[in-house]
C-alpha cells in the first residue's frame, strides 16, 4: 500500500490540483468522504461543499459544487462542475451572493424557482467556509 494518493482536480475551465496528497476530504452528495492511500475503488456524485487535502505537511482548501468523484488505485480525480481555491475567493462577493440568494429563497415575489434559490444558497456558503478555513488554518497547514 503506497503512503500518497495522486490527486487531481478539475473544472470544464482549468486544472486546479495536481499533486501527491497524503489525505483528502470531499463532499460527495450525500456527505462528505474521507479518501487515504489504500481506499476501495469509488465513483461517486459531488457535492456542495469545501474539499481539502494535505500535501507536503499542510493543509489546502476549495470551494466546489456539482461533478463527479473517480477513486482507483491511489487516484483521486475530482472532476467538479465548479471549484475555486480557497486564496482565490472574493469573500466580499460571497457574503453578496449569499443575501441575495437568502432573500430569492424567502421572498417568493421575486419569481425565482426555491431549489436554485438553495443551490446558490449552498455555493454561497460553500465558497464562505472555504475561503474562512484558509483564514483560520494553524500555521504550517495551508494558510500561508
Amino acid at each position: 500500500m503506497a503512503d500518497v494518493l495522486a490527486l487531481e482536480i478539475v473544472t470544464p475551465e482549468r486544472l486546479l490540483v495536481r499533486e501527491e496528497v497524503t489525505a483528502v476530504q470531499v463532499p460527495a452528495a450525500n456527505g462528505y468522504l474521507g479518501i487515504l492511500p489504500g481506499h476501495a475503488a469509488l465513483l461517486a456524485e459531488l457535492g456542495t461543499g469545501y474539499l481539502n487535502y494535505e500535501a507536503g505537511g499542510k493543509r489546502w482548501y476549495l470551494a466546489v459544487h456539482g461533478g463527479y468523484l473517480e477513486i482507483l488505485a491511489n487516484r483521486v480525480r475530482v472532476l467538479a462542475t465548479a471549484a475555486e481555491r480557497a486564496e482565490e475567493i472574493d469573500v466580499e462577493r460571497a457574503k453578496a451572493a449569499l443575501k441575495r440568494a437568502q432573500e430569492q429563497m424567502f421572498n417568493a415575489s421575486l419569481g425565482v424557482d426555491p431549489a436554485f434559490a438553495l443551490e446558490a444558497v449552498a455555493r454561497a456558503q460553500a465558497r464562505l467556509d472555504a475561503a474562512a478555513q484558509k483564514q483560520t488554518a494553524p500555521a504550517g497547514t495551508g494558510a500561508a
